[in-house]
Parts: structure tokens; sequence; C-alpha cells
């Protein structure tokens, strides 16, 4: 466990790309999973974005990125960019 995580309490934790630049300091960001469909049995490839805050405003469409779960910033930020 990293420092950060233990002193920031037990967050949620997603790897995923940024797909787009919304403003200043501000990125949506794609994670990807797969999962069984339920039905058919086929393995299924799912997309999940997330607004993270940017907060040097570093991150560029493309990157790859790691996102926490943090206090509501926002209407839609709930998710912050660790690295």
């Amino acid at each position: 466990m990293s420092t950060e995580t233990a002193s920031r309490g037990a967050r949620k934790v997603r790897k995923g790309v940024v797909s787009s630049k919304m403003g200043a300091k501000s990125v949506v960001v794609a994670v990807s999973y797969r999962e069984r469909h339920p039905i058919y049995g086929k393995i299924v490839t799912r997309t999940k974005k997330y607004h993270a805050h940017d907060e040097e405003d570093t991150a560029k469409v493309g990157d790859n990125v790691t996102i926490m779960e943090t206090r509501p910033l926002s209407a839609t930020k709930r998710w912050r960019i660790v690295k």
C-alpha cells in the first residue's frame, strides 16, 4: 500500500486512457474492462468514462493514467488523477 493511499483512506483506484480534455484541469478517462456476457458466455469489453480532475493540467489525450476516487469537485467530477 502506498503512503498516499494509506493517508487518504481506502478509495477506489482505476487505470485508463485519457479520451478527451474538457477544459482547464479537467479530463475524461475511459476505463475498459472485460467480463463474461451473462447469457451467451462470450467475453465482451466494456468501457466506462470518468470525469477526473487534473491539478497540474499535464495529461494529454491518449495518456495512460491512474485515477482515484475523491470528494465531489463539480457536478460530474468525483475522481482525480494520481499519476
